[in-house]
């Protein structure tokens, strides 16, 4: 019994650690067979190295679509989804838009008049840490989220152009478009 422990142990030890990847390397192990008699296995001279493992094509063609899948979701993520503009409205002289904060920010691209106060109300929906705050640094902006609240800035822009708003970590992004009136 303890002689087919120690055995199935010593072939475990030397599987391909990294087969799974195409390559494996063997390594020695040290068994005792019997009676005491040490028995060292070694590799041949030409299992020092990697070896490449053949791998069926249907893992491959999985493996490949799969990260190509991958990629390509990541760019529409970044590069390709469409920003949702919308105009602010006017309330007592001040412009306000209501911004939803829920896997990003929806719209994404709020317009507003230069030189006009505007207020920005963030309700925020989602609780990924990533937009426990807003930041608007061309404003001087930076405002905690609580989950589950409505969060109001006010500023006054004084010039014409775009102004990024982002969560704290700069990943989720917005634009404030200020258009002359």
């Amino acid at each position: 019994m303890k002689l087919a422990a120690i055995s199935i142990g010593a072939m475990l030890s030397i599987l391909p650690i990294s087969g799974y990847f195409g390559y494996a390397q063997y390594k020695p192990v040290n068994a005792q067979m019997g009676e005491g008699s040490p028995m060292q296995m070694q590799p041949s001279a030409s299992d020092r190295s990697f070896r490449q493992i053949e791998q069926p094509l249907p893992i491959k063609v999985g493996v490949v679509l799969g990260g190509m899948t991958l990629i390509g979701a990541e760019l529409w993520w970044f590069l390709g989804r469409k920003q949702q503009k919308q105009q602010a409205t006017q309330s007592n002289g001040v412009q306000e838009v209501l911004v939803t904060v829920d896997g990003g920010y929806r719209p994404d691209r709020v317009v507003v008049n230069n030189g006009e106060p505007v207020r920005l109300s963030f309700h925020r929906l989602d609780s990924n840490s990533c937009l426990d705050e807003v930041l608007i640094p061309d404003f001087g902006i930076s405002t905690r989220l609580p989950v589950g609240q409505t969060t109001t800035v006010e500023f006054t822009p004084t010039k014409v152009g775009e102004y990024a708003f982002t969560c704290g970590m700069r990943m989720f992004r917005g634009v404030i478009e200020v258009t002359a009136t």
